[in-house]
Protein backbone atom coordinates (compact mmCIF):
# COMPACT_ATOMS: atom_id res chain seq x y z
CA UNK A 1 0.00 0.00 0.00
CA UNK A 2 1.05 3.62 -0.48
CA UNK A 3 2.00 5.72 2.54
CA UNK A 4 3.13 9.33 2.84
CA UNK A 5 6.19 9.27 5.10
CA UNK A 6 7.05 12.53 6.84
CA UNK A 7 10.75 13.45 7.12
CA UNK A 8 10.21 17.20 7.41
CA UNK A 9 7.72 19.75 6.11
CA UNK A 10 9.44 19.87 2.73
CA UNK A 11 10.25 16.19 2.45
CA UNK A 12 7.23 13.89 2.46
CA UNK A 13 7.84 10.75 0.45
CA UNK A 14 5.35 8.31 -1.04
CA UNK A 15 6.63 4.90 0.03
CA UNK A 16 5.28 1.38 -0.32
CA UNK A 17 4.55 -0.66 2.81
CA UNK A 18 2.81 -3.99 3.33
CA UNK A 19 -0.87 -3.77 4.18
CA UNK A 20 -1.11 -4.33 7.95
CA UNK A 21 -2.41 -7.59 9.40
CA UNK A 22 -5.06 -7.59 12.12
CA UNK A 23 -5.61 -9.57 15.29
CA UNK A 24 -8.80 -10.34 17.21
CA UNK A 25 -10.77 -7.20 18.01
CA UNK A 26 -9.10 -5.13 15.28
CA UNK A 27 -10.25 -3.72 11.93
CA UNK A 28 -8.70 -2.48 8.70
CA UNK A 29 -10.03 0.81 7.35
CA UNK A 30 -9.58 1.93 3.77
CA UNK A 31 -8.84 5.63 4.16
CA UNK A 32 -11.25 7.86 2.27
CA UNK A 33 -10.18 11.24 3.68
CA UNK A 34 -7.64 12.56 6.17
CA UNK A 35 -7.24 16.19 7.19
CA UNK A 36 -3.95 18.06 7.50
CA UNK A 37 -3.89 19.46 11.03
CA UNK A 38 -2.05 22.57 12.12
CA UNK A 39 0.02 20.39 14.43
CA UNK A 40 1.16 18.37 11.41
CA UNK A 41 2.82 21.57 10.19
CA UNK A 42 4.69 22.17 13.48
CA UNK A 43 8.04 20.92 12.18
CA UNK A 44 9.90 21.67 15.42
CA UNK A 45 7.43 19.32 17.16
CA UNK A 46 6.96 16.64 14.50
CA UNK A 47 10.55 16.20 13.34
CA UNK A 48 11.55 14.68 16.69
CA UNK A 49 9.81 11.44 15.72
CA UNK A 50 10.49 11.49 11.97
CA UNK A 51 10.33 9.53 9.78
CA UNK A 52 6.72 8.61 10.43
CA UNK A 53 3.32 8.53 8.77
CA UNK A 54 1.19 11.38 10.09
CA UNK A 55 -2.54 11.95 9.77
CA UNK A 56 -4.96 11.75 12.72
CA UNK A 57 -8.19 13.19 11.29
CA UNK A 58 -9.20 10.09 9.38
CA UNK A 59 -12.39 8.63 7.93
CA UNK A 60 -12.88 5.58 5.78
CA UNK A 61 -14.60 2.29 5.08
CA UNK A 62 -14.04 -0.92 7.01
CA UNK A 63 -12.69 -3.56 4.62
CA UNK A 64 -11.62 -6.20 7.19
CA UNK A 65 -12.99 -6.83 10.65
CA UNK A 66 -12.19 -9.21 13.50
CA UNK A 67 -14.39 -7.21 15.84
CA UNK A 68 -17.86 -8.14 17.03
CA UNK A 69 -18.71 -4.44 17.18
CA UNK A 70 -18.10 -3.44 13.54
CA UNK A 71 -18.57 -5.08 10.17
CA UNK A 72 -17.17 -4.77 6.66
CA UNK A 73 -18.63 -1.91 4.63
CA UNK A 74 -19.38 0.47 7.50
CA UNK A 75 -18.34 4.11 7.12
CA UNK A 76 -16.37 5.29 10.14
CA UNK A 77 -14.39 8.04 11.78
CA UNK A 78 -11.53 6.73 13.91
CA UNK A 79 -9.95 8.65 16.79
CA UNK A 80 -6.19 8.16 16.92
CA UNK A 81 -5.87 8.82 20.68
CA UNK A 82 -8.16 7.05 23.14
CA UNK A 83 -8.08 6.98 26.96
CA UNK A 84 -8.00 3.85 29.09
CA UNK A 85 -11.04 4.86 31.14
CA UNK A 86 -9.54 3.39 34.32
CA UNK A 87 -6.66 5.60 35.51
CA UNK A 88 -6.97 8.45 38.00
CA UNK A 89 -7.09 11.00 35.19
CA UNK A 90 -9.93 9.27 33.36
CA UNK A 91 -11.88 8.67 36.56
CA UNK A 92 -11.66 12.38 37.39
CA UNK A 93 -12.79 13.44 33.89
CA UNK A 94 -9.30 14.46 32.73
CA UNK A 95 -9.11 11.92 29.91
CA UNK A 96 -6.62 13.88 27.82
CA UNK A 97 -4.02 13.49 30.59
CA UNK A 98 -4.27 9.69 30.37
CA UNK A 99 -0.96 8.00 29.52
CA UNK A 100 -2.75 5.50 27.29
CA UNK A 101 -4.25 8.35 25.28
CA UNK A 102 -0.82 9.92 24.74
CA UNK A 103 0.86 6.67 23.73
CA UNK A 104 -1.79 5.17 21.46
CA UNK A 105 -2.35 5.60 17.74
CA UNK A 106 -3.45 3.67 14.71
CA UNK A 107 -1.08 1.90 12.33
CA UNK A 108 0.19 3.72 10.38
CA UNK A 109 -1.13 7.30 10.30
CA UNK A 110 -4.07 8.45 8.20
CA UNK A 111 -1.87 9.60 5.31
CA UNK A 112 -1.91 6.11 3.85
CA UNK A 113 -4.21 3.88 1.83
CA UNK A 114 -5.11 1.55 4.68
CA UNK A 115 -4.98 1.74 8.48
CA UNK A 116 -4.99 -0.96 11.14
CA UNK A 117 -7.11 0.10 14.09
CA UNK A 118 -5.95 -1.45 17.41
CA UNK A 119 -8.57 -3.03 19.65
CA UNK A 120 -8.65 -0.17 22.18
CA UNK A 121 -9.29 2.31 19.34
CA UNK A 122 -11.96 0.01 17.93
CA UNK A 123 -13.72 -0.20 21.29
CA UNK A 124 -13.31 3.41 22.48
CA UNK A 125 -12.60 5.54 19.43
CA UNK A 126 -14.42 4.30 16.33
CA UNK A 127 -17.65 6.05 15.32
CA UNK A 128 -20.17 5.21 12.59
CA UNK A 129 -20.54 8.15 10.21
CA UNK A 130 -24.20 9.18 9.81
CA UNK A 131 -25.51 8.98 6.27
CA UNK A 132 -25.70 12.76 5.97
CA UNK A 133 -22.03 13.26 6.92
CA UNK A 134 -19.52 12.88 4.08
CA UNK A 135 -16.06 11.39 4.52
CA UNK A 136 -14.58 14.87 4.10
CA UNK A 137 -16.91 16.38 6.70
CA UNK A 138 -16.03 13.53 9.04
CA UNK A 139 -12.39 14.63 9.09
CA UNK A 140 -13.58 17.71 10.99
CA UNK A 141 -14.93 15.71 13.95
CA UNK A 142 -11.59 15.59 15.77
CA UNK A 143 -10.61 19.26 15.32
CA UNK A 144 -14.10 20.35 16.35
CA UNK A 145 -13.96 18.07 19.39
CA UNK A 146 -10.71 19.75 20.46
CA UNK A 147 -12.52 23.10 20.35
CA UNK A 148 -15.47 21.73 22.31
CA UNK A 149 -13.12 20.53 25.04
CA UNK A 150 -11.10 23.75 25.18
CA UNK A 151 -14.21 25.88 25.62
CA UNK A 152 -15.55 23.53 28.27
CA UNK A 153 -12.28 23.91 30.20
CA UNK A 154 -12.55 27.71 30.28
CA UNK A 155 -16.35 27.71 30.68
CA UNK A 156 -17.31 29.90 27.74
CA UNK A 157 -20.88 31.07 28.24
CA UNK A 158 -23.49 33.72 27.50
CA UNK A 159 -22.58 37.26 28.51
CA UNK A 160 -18.83 36.85 28.14
CA UNK A 161 -16.58 38.66 25.70
CA UNK A 162 -14.38 36.10 23.96
CA UNK A 163 -11.37 37.18 21.93
CA UNK A 164 -10.20 34.63 19.34
CA UNK A 165 -6.67 35.43 18.16
CA UNK A 166 -5.99 33.80 14.80
CA UNK A 167 -8.69 32.99 12.25
CA UNK A 168 -7.42 29.86 10.58
CA UNK A 169 -9.52 26.73 10.79
CA UNK A 170 -9.17 26.37 14.58
CA UNK A 171 -10.03 30.02 15.07
CA UNK A 172 -13.16 29.76 12.93
CA UNK A 173 -14.30 26.64 14.77
CA UNK A 174 -13.77 28.42 18.09
CA UNK A 175 -15.80 31.39 16.84
CA UNK A 176 -18.71 29.18 15.79
CA UNK A 177 -18.74 27.21 19.05
CA UNK A 178 -18.51 30.37 21.18
CA UNK A 179 -21.43 31.89 19.28
CA UNK A 180 -23.46 28.74 19.89
CA UNK A 181 -22.85 29.44 23.57
CA UNK A 182 -24.14 33.01 22.97
CA UNK A 183 -20.90 34.76 23.84
CA UNK A 184 -19.83 38.04 22.26
CA UNK A 185 -16.94 37.14 19.97
CA UNK A 186 -14.16 39.37 18.69
CA UNK A 187 -11.54 37.99 16.30
CA UNK A 188 -8.11 39.13 15.15
CA UNK A 189 -5.77 38.09 12.35
CA UNK A 190 -3.34 39.72 9.95
CA UNK A 191 -5.02 38.15 6.91
CA UNK A 192 -7.98 40.14 5.56
CA UNK A 193 -9.54 37.10 3.89
CA UNK A 194 -9.52 35.21 7.17
CA UNK A 195 -11.08 38.19 8.92
CA UNK A 196 -13.87 38.10 6.32
CA UNK A 197 -14.33 34.39 7.03
CA UNK A 198 -14.46 35.17 10.75
CA UNK A 199 -17.36 37.55 10.16
CA UNK A 200 -19.10 34.92 8.02
CA UNK A 201 -18.62 32.46 10.89
CA UNK A 202 -20.44 34.76 13.28
CA UNK A 203 -17.80 36.99 14.88
CA UNK A 204 -19.37 40.20 16.18
CA UNK A 205 -16.29 42.29 15.38
CA UNK A 206 -12.95 41.66 13.68
CA UNK A 207 -9.69 43.60 13.81
CA UNK A 208 -6.32 43.40 12.13
CA UNK A 209 -3.92 41.99 14.69
CA UNK A 210 -1.36 44.66 13.78
CA UNK A 211 -3.63 47.31 15.31
CA UNK A 212 -3.81 47.94 19.06
CA UNK A 213 -7.25 47.23 20.51
CA UNK A 214 -9.17 49.03 23.20
CA UNK A 215 -10.53 45.83 24.68
CA UNK A 216 -10.83 43.74 27.80
CA UNK A 217 -11.93 40.15 27.22
CA UNK A 218 -13.20 37.61 29.73
CA UNK A 219 -11.71 34.77 27.72
CA UNK A 220 -8.94 34.76 25.12
CA UNK A 221 -8.43 31.74 22.88
CA UNK A 222 -5.01 31.63 21.24
CA UNK A 223 -5.30 30.09 17.77
CA UNK A 224 -1.95 31.34 16.50
CA UNK A 225 1.61 30.61 17.44
CA UNK A 226 2.78 34.18 16.83
CA UNK A 227 4.72 35.52 19.83
CA UNK A 228 3.32 39.02 19.22
CA UNK A 229 -0.18 37.64 19.79
CA UNK A 230 0.78 36.10 23.13
CA UNK A 231 2.29 39.39 24.25
CA UNK A 232 -0.87 41.23 23.21
CA UNK A 233 -3.12 38.73 24.98
CA UNK A 234 -1.90 39.91 28.39
CA UNK A 235 -2.87 43.47 27.45
CA UNK A 236 -6.36 42.43 26.37
CA UNK A 237 -7.35 40.06 29.15
CA UNK A 238 -9.70 41.40 31.82
CA UNK A 239 -9.33 40.86 35.55
CA UNK A 240 -10.10 37.26 36.54
CA UNK A 241 -9.85 36.38 32.85
CA UNK A 242 -8.55 33.17 31.32
CA UNK A 243 -6.15 32.79 28.39
CA UNK A 244 -6.51 29.45 26.61
CA UNK A 245 -3.42 28.19 24.80
CA UNK A 246 -5.18 26.35 21.99
CA UNK A 247 -2.13 26.91 19.79
CA UNK A 248 1.41 27.26 21.08
CA UNK A 249 4.56 29.03 19.87
CA UNK A 250 7.83 27.21 19.27
CA UNK A 251 9.46 28.73 22.35
CA UNK A 252 8.54 29.63 25.90
CA UNK A 253 6.35 32.65 26.59
CA UNK A 254 6.85 35.29 29.27
CA UNK A 255 4.12 36.13 31.76
CA UNK A 256 3.85 39.66 33.22
CA UNK A 257 3.97 38.45 36.81
CA UNK A 258 2.57 41.55 38.54
CA UNK A 259 -0.52 41.70 36.32
CA UNK A 260 -0.89 37.95 36.56
CA UNK A 261 -0.90 38.17 40.36
CA UNK A 262 -2.84 41.39 41.00
CA UNK A 263 -5.53 40.69 38.40
CA UNK A 264 -5.84 36.99 39.28
CA UNK A 265 -5.38 35.84 35.72
CA UNK A 266 -5.29 32.23 34.55
CA UNK A 267 -3.36 30.70 31.67
CA UNK A 268 -4.48 27.21 30.72
CA UNK A 269 -3.94 24.80 27.85
CA UNK A 270 -5.95 22.12 26.12
CA UNK A 271 -4.58 19.05 24.36
CA UNK A 272 -6.71 16.79 22.21
CA UNK A 273 -10.21 15.57 22.89
CA UNK A 274 -11.96 12.93 24.96
CA UNK A 275 -14.77 10.58 23.84
CA UNK A 276 -17.43 12.91 25.28
CA UNK A 277 -16.06 15.75 23.13
CA UNK A 278 -15.99 13.58 20.02
CA UNK A 279 -19.60 12.56 20.67
CA UNK A 280 -20.65 16.20 20.90
CA UNK A 281 -18.69 17.23 17.82
CA UNK A 282 -20.23 14.44 15.75
CA UNK A 283 -23.71 15.55 16.79
CA UNK A 284 -22.98 19.19 15.96
CA UNK A 285 -21.92 18.17 12.46
CA UNK A 286 -24.71 15.62 11.99
CA UNK A 287 -27.40 18.09 13.10
CA UNK A 288 -25.91 20.78 10.82
CA UNK A 289 -25.44 23.19 13.74
CA UNK A 290 -21.96 23.82 12.37
CA UNK A 291 -21.25 23.94 8.64
CA UNK A 292 -17.83 22.32 8.32
CA UNK A 293 -18.22 21.58 4.62
CA UNK A 294 -17.53 25.19 3.64
CA UNK A 295 -14.38 25.25 5.78
CA UNK A 296 -12.78 22.53 3.63
CA UNK A 297 -11.16 24.63 0.93
CA UNK A 298 -8.70 22.20 -0.67
CA UNK A 299 -8.44 18.50 -1.48
CA UNK A 300 -5.30 16.73 -2.69
CA UNK A 301 -4.48 13.15 -3.62
CA UNK A 302 -2.14 11.16 -1.40
CA UNK A 303 0.51 11.40 -4.12
CA UNK A 304 0.22 15.19 -3.93
CA UNK A 305 0.44 15.51 -0.16
CA UNK A 306 3.59 17.65 -0.40
CA UNK A 307 1.50 20.19 -2.31
CA UNK A 308 -1.15 19.90 0.40
CA UNK A 309 1.37 20.73 3.13
CA UNK A 310 2.53 23.75 1.14
CA UNK A 311 -1.04 24.99 0.75
CA UNK A 312 -1.87 24.38 4.42
CA UNK A 313 1.26 26.21 5.57
CA UNK A 314 0.76 29.20 3.28
CA UNK A 315 -0.80 32.57 3.96
CA UNK A 316 -3.37 32.45 1.18
CA UNK A 317 -7.10 31.78 1.28
CA UNK A 318 -6.86 28.11 2.24
CA UNK A 319 -8.48 26.97 5.49
CA UNK A 320 -8.64 23.18 5.63
CA UNK A 321 -6.73 20.83 3.36
CA UNK A 322 -7.95 17.22 3.15
CA UNK A 323 -5.95 14.37 1.68
CA UNK A 324 -8.15 11.99 -0.32
CA UNK A 325 -6.28 8.75 -1.17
Amino acid sequence: MKTAVYYNNNDIRIEERPEPEIKDGEIIVKVKASGICGTDLMEWYRIKKAPRVLGHEMTGEIIKSRSDKFKIGQRVFVSHHVPCGECKYCLSGNHTACETLHKGNYDPGGFSEFVRVPQINVENGTYILPGNVSYEEGTMIEPLACVVRAQRIIDVREGQTVLVMGCGISGLLNIVVAKLKKARVIATDINDHRLDRALESGADEVFNAKDELDLKADRIIMCTGAMSAFEAAFRYIDKKGIIMLFAIPNKNISIPVEDFWRNELSVVSSYGAAPVDLDEALLLIKDKLINVRDMITDKVRLEDIQKGFKIAGGQGESLKVVVVP
